[in-house]
């Protein structure tokens, strides 16, 4: 109960400059709150989608995978989408890798939808502080020019202490912002890197099914002319 007394008063004395850090400060952990949510459904999502479409993939069974991955939401789902149905009409496994990566760059705004602003929030939030306190103390040595000397030591000290408010707060505001921001961007770098890893295996296991459908094909008509010679 003290503690929050103490942060009471604290708040109290900053002036009017806490208000807007505050608001900073609830924007920046509503932000962080939906984004950790939405990356961590992304990620559980992508890797039950990788579990199951995986077996189907590597049975050859691509008709049952395409027809998952296009009822997948995920962008995993998205992915194997896209390989298997460019497979379907193209000629060059140049065509396929390269609907896997549009894919997959489709994929990462999502993402990284509203990370950056953290950065941004965390950095308002410093300034603001500083603001704060530079302001507090032009009225600090203001309000002490015409003062009793023998009492602007005093009034300059508490001015001056109550002026740094804003600037603490301002701080304490910004670091936990600023690690959230970095645990969001490794958090959103590891789903993305699953992604690449996921397209890559893909896009190994459509290629060698179509190279082993071409070597059939090219066998059956030369078994076919050595058995009419």
């Amino acid at each position: 109960m003290e503690f929050f007394n103490t942060l009471l008063r604290f708040f109290q004395n900053g002036g009017t400059f806490m208000y807007p850090i505050a608001l900073v400060l609830v924007i920046g952990v509503v932000l962080v709150i939906e984004r950790w949510v939405f990356l961590s459904r992304a990620k559980l999502a992508n890797r039950r989608a990788y579990g199951q479409i995986l077996p189907m993939m590597q049975q050859r069974n691509f008709a049952a995978a395409l027809k998952f991955a296009q009822n997948e939401p995920a962008p995993m789902g998205q992915i194997v989408a896209a390989g298997i149905s460019t497979a379907q009409h193209a000629r060059k496994d140049e065509n396929i890798a390269m609907a896997i990566e549009e894919s997959i760059l489709e994929a990462v705004p999502r993402l990284e939808k509203r990370t950056n602003y953290l950065a941004t929030l965390a950095n308002i939030a410093t300034l603001l502080g500083l603001l704060g306190t530079i302001i507090g103390l032009i009225a600090a040595f203001t309000a002490v020019a015409n003062a009793d000397p023998s009492e602007k030591a005093s009034m300059l000290s508490s001015s001056i202490s109550v002026a740094m408010n804003t600037t603490a707060f301002g701080l304490i505001s910004a670091i936990p912002l600023l690690l959230a921001y970095s645990m969001l961007q490794n958090k959103t770098n590891e789903i993305i890197d699953s992604l690449e890893m996921a397209g890559v295996k893909f896009l190994n296991l459509i290629t060698l099914t179509r190279g082993q459908k071409a070597e059939a094909a090219g066998a059956r008509p030369a078994a076919k002319a050595g058995a009419t010679a």
